[in-house]
């Protein structure tokens, strides 16, 4: 039987993403990059609504999400698992979050005054990082 891993997701109340919505993204860069293995088992709602403070609601509709995206695997009476790597989204939505999230980022960046080619290679580094721990 898979044990529970708990789960050292930080919500920042300074952001202005919604909670659930920090959850949901903490989530799936965990699973992305391979902190969180298929089959691990998640906190319940209640336990995890604990573990940071807040109301079981909000976990509740961030597991919903992230069950409905199949990031997670909802097994009748056993709890929340790490589903199967899989294509989640289509390629129309995969590119369509990828030109939202380059769009916020260029936004955010061009206002700091940077060269772009220090840009780019801060923005390597940051991508190469978390390849390793996809790999493992």
């Amino acid at each position: 039987m898979a044990r529970t891993q708990a789960l050292m997701l930080q919500i920042a109340t300074g952001d202005p993403r919604p909670i659930s919505k920090q959850i949901v993204d903490g989530i799936r860069m965990k699973v992305a990059t391979g902190e969180l293995a298929q089959g691990v088992q998640l906190p319940s709602v209640r336990g995890l609504a604990q573990q940071l403070g807040i109301n079981a609601n909000t976990v509740a509709k961030a597991y919903a999400e992230l069950t409905a995206e199949g990031w997670l695997d909802s097994r009748q009476g056993l709890g929340l698992y790490v589903a199967a790597p899989r294509q989640r989204l289509s390629t129309h939505e995969r590119e369509k979050r990828m030109d939202e999230a380059v769009n916020r980022f260029v936004h955010d960046v061009v206002a700091l005054d940077y060269p772009a080619d220090e840009v780019i290679a801060r923005l390597d580094f940051e991508l190469q990082a978390l390849a390793p721990k996809k790999t493992a």
